[in-house]
């Protein structure tokens, strides 16, 4: 299966998952808020270029706020973890390109501490600013703070099933030189 279609179909996946079960899931507390659709966007193969990643967070937030009726509150968070993405990526892989050669982040390719330092990073960021704009329109900082951690807490545990429970296949990167 080529690296489009897979990516397509798991937009599709994510999109669908968050929209059909996630958002209908009765909420457990005001504060929690479970999100796993920008996963997607954490699952891009290393070699997506910076303006490409921009251009698909933009659509993949679109496309929820689309689903959610919330003009731009996902857009912009994606868009924001579109652009820390290489960031990180470039901080947490191997400088020596003979030791890393697979094509997308995960698990196995970057091993498991540095994954999850960047999967807490970016959910921390994507959450923390999705709520910060929920919340200039609400008000109180203690709850923008436990909405944060709750919010970031229940995404990560579902990021960690996720992983765990559908392990990728990964493919090598064939021209490592």
């Amino acid at each position: 299966m080529s690296d489009f279609l897979r990516n397509m179909i798991r937009f599709a996946v994510f999109i669908l998952v968050q929209v059909y079960i996630l958002n209908r899931i009765p909420h457990l507390h005001r504060f929690i808020a479970p999100y796993i659709y920008y996963l997607f966007i954490l699952w891009l193969p290393f070699s997506v270029s910076r303006q490409w990643l921009l251009v698909i967070g933009f659509f993949t937030g679109l496309t929820l706020d689309y689903f959610t009726v919330t003009p731009g509150l996902h857009a912009a968070a994606c868009l924001l973890i579109a652009y820390v993405r290489p960031i990180m990526i470039t901080l947490l892989t191997p400088k020596d390109s003979t030791e890393f050669n697979y094509r997308e982040p995960s698990p196995k390719s970057m091993q498991w501490t540095p994954y999850i330092v960047y999967v807490v990073v970016l959910t921390l960021l994507h959450h923390t600013y999705m709520v910060f704009l929920e919340w200039l329109s609400v008000g109180h900082f203690l709850d923008f703070i436990i909405k944060v951690i709750a919010t970031t807490g229940i995404s990560l545990l579902l990021i960690l099933a996720v992983e765990l429970l559908f392990p990728r296949k990964l493919k090598f990167r064939t021209n490592t030189a």
